[in-house]
């Protein structure tokens, strides 16, 4: 099952580890928060063979909501305008490049055998603590676009402010380890797009 980081809510305590109560407040987590829950009850109460997997914010090619940070970012660049914040710039959020997402998934699925780990969950992360506005920069640095400043709004609402999680349980339990660093995610992300976002190629992309 496939969950996210954002089950565990706010915490003082962090990052995030398996043990962190899954205590979401807004409807999106709660949701998630709750799907855990009866997912984990199915393999108590039926011995159903389920893991749950929660990882932080997923970024890379092929992502067309550009409502979220990494392809905004990327799509103003490439159009040489600045990107606009909708928070301060300083919440913190844990990244994970979609391909260690799908061969975190792989990895788990092919240990589905393994008795052991049945009712568990684990956490999939680089482990990194950056903010929006560190990833906004980094994306503008790998891209030769540091000139444009990024718009401020400080207007986000109902959102967590520091998110980040521990994959301790996965390394150890399941050998698990990331095959991507931060940067090189991003770089083959920013290629995606730069590829992809041509009237030519993908015009629905610019209407």
């Amino acid at each position: 099952v496939a969950s996210s980081d954002k089950a565990y809510g706010d915490q003082d305590i962090l990052p995030y580890d398996e043990t962190t109560p899954l205590q979401g407040e807004h409807p999106y987590d709660v949701s998630k928060s709750c799907a855990d829950l009866i997912c984990r009850t199915y393999y108590v109460s039926y011995g159903l063979p389920v893991c749950i997997t929660r990882c932080g914010n997923f970024y890379g090619g092929g992502d067309l909501n550009f409502n979220r940070i990494v392809p905004d970012t990327i799509r103003s660049a490439l159009r040489d305008k600045p990107v606009t914040i909708r928070s301060d710039g300083s919440y913190i959020r844990d990244y994970f490049y979609v391909r260690d997402g799908v061969l975190a998934y792989l990895h788990l699925a092919e240990q589905m055998e393994r008795k052991e780990i049945w009712g568990e969950a684990f956490n999939f992360s680089n482990e990194l603590q950056i903010t929006v506005l560190e990833l906004v920069r980094k994306i503008l640095g790998l891209m030769g676009k540091s000139h444009l400043e990024p718009i401020i709004l400080n207007q986000a609402n109902n959102e967590i402010i520091h998110q980040y999680l521990s994959a301790k349980k996965a390394r150890e339990m399941l050998n698990w380890q990331p095959q991507y660093s931060l940067e090189e995610g991003l770089k083959e992300t920013i290629e995606w797009y730069q590829n992809s976002l041509t009237e030519d190629k993908t015009p629905v992309l610019n209407r």
